[in-house]
């Protein structure tokens, strides 16, 4: 059962999400926050798996509660604008990807199941725009330490992940099986500690292995 929190700041967002993700088999909504404050308390209280942020609320907004949040839940940001301003500081921060609002149910339900299983909610569309839009304005980067942990290959897949691809165009791109790039792209999330393949695009530009003007 994928156990779910609700934040939104809008009674009848909440609602209309509830009763979608209620109806669903093997999904449950086990709680809902009308503020990031309120989000993290029930995070801490019901270990949800996955937690809807919206990330414009009073008070607490969804950028600070999704750093605040308790291990163990992911994130998706819910946004009224595709490339919200916010968007690349929460995937820094530790959200699992991002959906609009107006997303259709059947997109909202598989993103669901998705970000449960492991997955980012991050389309290689959807990240090369954000990554073009914003990561020029990110901190300047900076030498990861831990990139040393890292194989010539890995470094190279961790590179071609920043850009946006998935691993079939990595596998194409680096003369590999599917199976080979996925395998990769795993080993370099453990060395990295990074729980998706969102931190991965994140750390990717953070250590500037990859630019803004690459994409």
């Amino acid at each position: 059962m994928i156990k779910i929190v609700i934040a939104d700041d809008q009674a009848l967002v909440r609602a209309g999400f509830r009763a979608l993700l209620d109806a669903q088999p093997g999904m449950t909504v086990v709680a809902e926050a009308s503020d990031g404050a309120q989000a993290v308390r029930l995070a801490a209280e019901h270990e949800p798996d996955v937690v809807l942020m919206d990330i414009r609320m009073p008070g607490m907004d969804g950028l600070t509660a999704t750093r605040r949040m308790p291990p163990g839940p992911r994130i998706i940001i819910l946004t009224t604008f595709e490339l919200d301003e916010y968007v690349f500081e929460a995937l820094r921060n530790g959200a699992s990807g991002f959906l609009v609002k107006d997303t259709e149910p059947a997109e909202l339900i598989q993103a669901v199941r998705v970000v449960a299983g492991g997955d980012a909610l991050l389309s290689p569309g959807v990240t090369r725009r954000l990554i073009a839009e914003y990561a020029s304005r990110a901190k300047p980067p900076h030498p990861s330490q831990n990139l040393g942990l890292l194989t010539d290959r890995e470094r190279e897949v961790l590179s071609l992940v920043g850009t946006g691809m998935t691993n079939d165009e990595i596998a194409g791109k680096l003369f590999m099986s599917p199976a080979t790039a996925k395998t990769h792209v795993s080993r370099t999330m453990m060395k990295l500690h990074a729980r998706d393949r969102a931190q991965l695009v994140v750390i990717a530009y953070e250590s500037g292995l990859v630019r803004p003007g690459w994409v």
